[in-house]
């Protein structure tokens, strides 16, 4: 580990990888790396341009167009990633930790995503191993062979969000590489540091020279210029709508393929007959307090909106913001801490708008809704925000319509079942969303009825590598995960092959 660590010291200003080469920036641009736990610097990257995109861009179209990895088996192909797997194992705490003081998750957190991060490359490692060489199809004569076959897109370029960096980097580059294709990775700039690590894991595994490139930078630089080259044949973005909307419009010039990933504000719809007995009850409190606080609500698929049948708020909402109050915050690292800081002073702010403007339309503040007081966990620089419960919340406010992306939940309620349905579909979004109750028929129907791409039933936020993930409306187009996240990665080819060739005679000459 020390030899890994000394490497990656040497390599601190070098953190573009294009070609087999870990680069400077070609300006002599670097960027600080603040711990958001204390607003303090503890690594430094390179901050690359448009001109450090175009080389990784070259280096992936001649990998591509000249490469061997395209070509390469199946077989071989799923061996490294299942390789690259094992290297994620070997580094967990390494890379749990590096994550933790990254985003400012609990270290817990941070290991688990390795885990995850590891699942996915087995997991597209097994998929495409397991595949049959191209589907037959029965063109009705025994004379000809038709066959569809699928092959790699090309070129794919990645911009990935900063809230979960190395977990969303890892859900695009394993079915990028099993279908074949070479890649340029943007990682946010906040939070690039267990992005540049996975590349170093690549290289280790054997992955042939210019199939993976990264380049850090901004995303009015790098991002952009990703979007719309010219030699890129796919663009897969992860954040926000408004980014998300540029790429789409910057992609659409050359006519490449785009999957976006845009986020959500996700129902968490709990009825009253879940909470009857006390075990349902403390379930459905305990999982709101995970749906909405996990990673400070730094998840796009966090369940913001609270939708409560209203005979159960009083009682259910003064249990939830009772155990929000107690929830320990600090810095990630720290024995005992069961939420971090926001990631940036910028996000923090943000939440404070959000949270002033609810309160200014009539929200009731259960708890939270402040910076914690300084303390040996959380020091005074840090990015803390407590977690915030508001009550009284309705459509009209804007805490409701639009991702917060912080640790704030707000409360909604309904007397009857289509009441329910009709609150949680009431977005732009459809990324996610739950029902809670103890009826199965009532589930199942609820379920149906929701216009979100994951719907969780007595439960929120598990997901599975071999389920798709994606939305509905803003929330994006394509998938990740599953069969269809390895489709976004390939062409389909239909090959007819004619047994018998003979003349036609169309025309009589």
């Amino acid at each position: 580990m020390a030899n890994r660590t000394d490497t990656r010291t040497e390599r601190a200003h070098r953190t573009i990888h294009a070609g087999g080469e870990w680069l400077a920036a070609s300006s002599g641009a670097t960027r600080e790396i603040l711990d958001p736990a204390d607003a303090l610097p503890f690594a430094v990257v390179a901050e690359g341009d448009e001109k450090d995109t175009d080389l990784a861009v070259a280096a992936a179209r001649r990998a591509f167009d000249a490469g061997e990895w395209p070509h390469t088996p199946v077989a071989a192909r799923a061996a490294l990633l299942r390789r690259v797997a094992d290297l994620l194992v070997r580094d967990r705490e390494e890379l749990g930790l590096l994550e933790s003081r990254d985003a400012g998750k609990t270290v817990e957190e941070g290991r688990v995503d390795i885990d995850c991060v590891a699942d996915a490359f087995r997991y597209f490692a097994d998929l495409v191993a397991g595949e049959a060489p191209g589907r037959v199809v029965d063109a009705g004569s025994p004379d000809v062979h038709s066959v569809v076959v699928h092959e790699p897109v090309g070129v794919c370029a990645m911009i990935t969000p900063w809230n979960y960096p190395l977990l969303q980097a890892s859900w695009k580059i394993a079915p990028a590489l099993a279908a074949g294709n070479t890649f340029v990775v943007k990682p946010s700039e906040i939070t690039p540091l267990t992005t540049v690590a996975l590349i170093g894991l690549l290289v280790e595994a054997g992955l042939p020279t210019g199939v993976a490139n990264i380049v850090t930078g901004p995303g009015h630089t790098v991002g952009a210029r990703l979007a719309e080259h010219p030699d890129v044949d796919l663009v897969s973005f992860t954040g926000g709508l408004t980014s998300g909307t540029k790429v789409a419009r910057a992609a659409a010039a050359t006519v490449k393929k785009v999957a976006l990933e845009l986020g959500g504000k996700n129902p968490n719809v709990v009825f009253a007959d879940a909470c009857e007995t006390e075990e349902g009850f403390d379930t459905a409190v305990d999982q709101a307090l995970n749906a909405a606080f996990i990673h400070s609500g730094q998840v796009c698929s966090a369940g913001g909106r609270l939708i409560v049948e209203e005979s159960v708020r009083e009682r259910f909402v003064a249990e939830l913001a009772r155990r929000a109050a107690k929830i320990r915050l600090g810095r990630g690292t720290e024995d005992g801490v069961e939420c971090g800081p926001l990631v940036s002073a910028q996000q923090r702010a943000r939440t404070e708008d959000f949270v002033a403007s609810a309160l200014a339309e009539g929200a009731e503040l259960r708890c939270g809704g402040k910076r914690p007081e300084p303390s040996p966990q959380r020091p005074e620089g840090g990015y803390f925000y407590e977690p915030t419960v508001l009550d009284h919340c309705h459509r009209e406010m804007r805490v409701v319509r639009e991702e917060v992306f912080g640790p704030v939940l707000t409360v909604e309620t309904f007397r009857t079942e289509d009441e329910a349905v009709a609150l949680a579909n009431d977005t732009e979004y459809g990324l996610a969303g739950a029902v809670w109750t103890a009826d199965a028929g009532r589930a199942r129907r609820v379920a149906g009825r929701l216009r979100h791409g994951t719907v969780w039933i007595n439960d929120f936020h598990p997901y599975l590598p071999q389920a798709e993930w994606g939305g509905f409306g803003k929330s994006g187009v394509g998938r990740e995960l599953g069969p269809a996240g390895l489709a976004e990665y390939r062409e389909s080819k239909h090959v007819y092959q004619n047994l018998a060739p003979k003349p036609v005679r169309w025309f009589a000459g």
